[in-house]
């Protein structure tokens, strides 16, 4: 997870952006398997407040691992943020 996080970090860095460390949304300890997730939770909290209009995530496994999932997630967002 670190190594993934500082891929991000690093990548968003080069964008010329910053990830402040509140817009970053961990589920240590939870599986990808389940939509019930704290981290999961706060993030879709974070976009219907409209606190973050871009998600980056490694891989769209990091967002759930069922890809049926992936796309409700993905769909939510981007109806959310626009």
């Amino acid at each position: 997870m670190e190594q993934q996080l500082e891929r991000l970090k690093s990548h968003i860095q080069v964008q010329g952006g910053e990830l402040r460390e509140e817009y970053i949304f961990r589920d240590d300890g939870y599986s990808g398997a389940s939509l019930n997730r704290p981290g999961l939770d706060r993030l879709r909290d974070a976009v219907r407040a409209a606190e973050v209009d871009q998600i980056w995530v490694t891989d769209p496994d990091r967002l759930a691992r069922n890809y049926v999932h992936q796309m409700v997630l993905l769909r939510v967002s981007s109806f959310l943020c626009n």
